[in-house]
């Protein structure tokens, strides 16, 4: 088992926390690297990623905002080439599934010659309880330019608990897993499972890609947040990643979090009820 220090960049988001407090409970050496951290990482100073990285052995990477913008596969071959100096071993990659950035990204990260693992995600169920759904969510009405094709969610816990699988278990090295949950829902269909957990009526309404970044623009969300989104929805959003991949038993042992137990755990938290 790996014991030797851990750096997490992009300790702070959806997956990071997860891990950081799984790695804690093993006892093992890790650091967060993000602006904020004691050692700040920046994915737009380059001047930090040296001062991040140095003493670790291995590192989990989360890439911000996400791999499909088009500057992500040139800054990860930049950020394999400083982990390789800085003496890492292995880096574990949390990526997307069918996006051409995080393709790009993959093949990039591999070039470098470090030891690799891919994390290919699904859409999180997390969006709607942690992320930019969540609002909408507790106002009852979630607004999205999305129809009748369906995504299998895939459980922020069960990336985590791959990820610390990846890190801590040199038989994953190299390696790509395609994470998604065990069943494919729509949107609408989602949104449907929350309101029967919850016990209160939550609707969902298709809208126009323009009336869903208008709307995401009137509620103050930055620019960049609603284009990644607007391409998100636009491109990859289109029935490529519909069907449900075995990624999360072969690197786990054990089925995946389906939408439902994450809809009734959530809502037992009182966090849908605000």
């Amino acid at each position: 088992m790996q014991t030797s220090e851990i750096v997490l960049v992009g300790g702070s988001g959806k997956t990071g926390g997860r891990i950081i407090k799984r790695l804690n409970e093993r006892g093992l050496t890790i650091r967060a690297a993000s602006r904020s951290s004691a050692r700040p990482f920046d994915w737009e100073d380059r001047s930090t990623w040296r001062g991040a990285l140095e003493g670790a052995s291995s590192a989990y990477v989360a890439f911000q905002p996400d791999l499909a913008v088009a500057w992500a596969a040139e800054s990860i071959e930049a950020l394999a080439k400083v982990a390789v100096e800085c003496g890492l071993e292995h880096i574990v990659l949390l990526s997307g599934r069918g996006e051409e950035g995080a393709q790009r990204s993959e093949a990039a990260l591999k070039a470098s010659g470090i030891n690799t693992t891919i994390l290919r995600a699904s859409w999180f169920c997390q969006n709607f309880s942690e992320g930019a759904f969540l609002e909408q969510i507790l106002a009852g009405h979630l607004q999205l330019p999305a129809g009748e094709v369906s995504e299998p969610f895939i459980d922020a816990d069960d990336i985590a608990d791959a990820a610390v699988a990846a890190l801590t278990h040199p038989s994953h090295r190299n390696k790509t897993y395609e994470l998604t949950g065990p069943r494919a829902l729509t949107f609408r269909q989602a949104v449907a499972e929350i309101a029967q957990a919850t016990g209160r009526p939550i609707e969902y309404e298709q809208v126009s890609m323009a009336d869903f970044t208008g709307g995401l623009a009137d509620a103050g969300l930055p620019q960049g947040l609603i284009d990644l989104l607007e391409e998100l929805f636009g491109q990859v959003l289109d029935g490529r990643n519909s069907n449900v991949m075995g990624g999360v038993a072969e690197i786990l042992g054990r089925p995946a979090t389906d939408f439902s137990q994450y809809a009734r755990r959530t809502a037992a938290t009182g966090l849908w009820s605000a």
